[in-house]
């Protein structure tokens, strides 16, 4: 653990070194990859520092123990510096556990109404406010590609890109089903009834990314409709993709042009195939994380959001802290329900590691 500590911090002030380099600045390509490996490593990097610190704030208070002037105050600084070594003994363990090489990837969500019929559809809708509002939070961007609603202002479908710092390290986590309870604005006779939406999260991936040939792939072009605005109805803007080997099939009509739309229809497209092969190379998902955070299949059930008893539940989560507040949390307040799966996560990872 250390040995590799000591190496990160080595490559850390390495890369420091070589953005002092003025020809740096002139190859866009690697001056990317060395802000981005810098800001990587610069948590663990701090912490290691902070570490070797409070050790050597132990040694000297030690020394300083057998001063009787001195004696308290030394007392006192070595409780402080054992308590904060103890501290970032862990986080730093927790750091060094393997990273998921997605995380500081921009986010492709799907939205889908599922079971109940209209009302799936208004939950989806929802749905897509609450991350809307999460985003906004957190101060990312949210970017519509596909959007089809109903008479009733629900969501049959929507898709969108999600860009940030970190957005896939956060929303992976909400792939699945979601299930609502709770009296429909439908409903006159006041009974709770339970609907569905499901949700997709997929990192976004560039078409080089993957192997992502012309001739496999089938366009179509339509009408746009929906939320795209007057001018998507006169034309045929709106693009529709088959990847022909898998039957995969993605949309975009939020654009103006063919061009655009197609563009980000390839994306989505290398970003399901993507998936696809990394389920395959890995055996879709490791064992721990199929225990902790639920595998993101469609027919997997991770969330239930219970109006009448003002509460969201997270069947991923074992314990106390299962249970939300559905107001803050249909809000966008999902940072309490991410941070408690981010923790069960790394604790389980962290009892595997020490197994080994």
């Amino acid at each position: 653990m250390w040995e590799k500590l000591q190496d990160l911090e080595r490559r850390y002030a390495e890369i420091g070194e070589l953005l002092e380099i003025p020809e740096i600045y002139g190859d866009p390509v690697q001056l990317k990859k060395l802000t981005r490996e810098q800001k990587e490593l610069e948590a663990v990097v701090t912490a290691y520092r902070a570490y070797r610190q409070a050790e050597a704030t132990i040694a000297e208070s030690e020394e300083l123990l057998s001063d009787p002037e001195l004696a308290d105050m030394a007392r006192e600084e070595l409780k402080e510096a054992k308590a904060a070594r103890e501290r970032l003994y862990d986080e730093l363990r927790i750091l060094l556990l393997p990273r998921d090489p997605n995380d500081g990837k921009n986010v492709i969500m799907e939205l889908r109404g599922g079971v109940g019929g209209e009302e799936s559809a208004l939950f989806a809708g929802d749905l897509y406010r609450m991350y809307s509002m999460y985003a906004e939070k957190r101060g990312w961007k949210i970017e519509l590609m596909n959007y089809n609603d109903t008479e009733l202002g629900g969501v049959k479908e929507a898709d969108f890109v999600v860009s940030g710092d970190g957005a896939y390290s956060r929303l992976k986590y909400e792939s699945g089903v979601h299930r609502v309870q709770r009296v429909p604005e439908t409903e006159s006779g006041g009974r709770v009834h339970t609907s569905t939406a499901t949700v997709a999260v997929l990192p976004e991936m560039e078409t080089v990314d993957v192997d992502l040939r012309e001739e496999d792939i089938e366009m179509q072009v339509y009408r746009a409709s929906g939320a795209g605005g007057q001018h998507v109805n006169k034309t045929s803007s709106a693009v529709r993709l088959i990847h022909k080997p898998t039957g995969i099939v993605v949309s975009c009509q939020e654009e103006r042009s063919q061009v655009q739309n197609r563009a980000k229809c390839m994306q989505m497209l290398a970003s399901k195939l993507y998936e696809i092969e990394q389920q395959r190379v890995e055996g879709a998902i490791t064992s721990e994380r199929r225990a902790q955070v639920g595998t993101g299949m469609r027919n997997e059930r991770i969330r239930t959001y219970n109006f009448p008893q003002n509460r969201v539940t997270d069947h991923r989560l074992t314990g106390e802290t299962k249970n939300f507040n559905i107001d803050a949390v249909i809000n966008g307040d999902l940072d309490p329900i991410i941070d408690a799966l981010t923790m069960q996560y790394q604790a389980a990872a962290l009892a595997n590691e020490s197994a080994l």
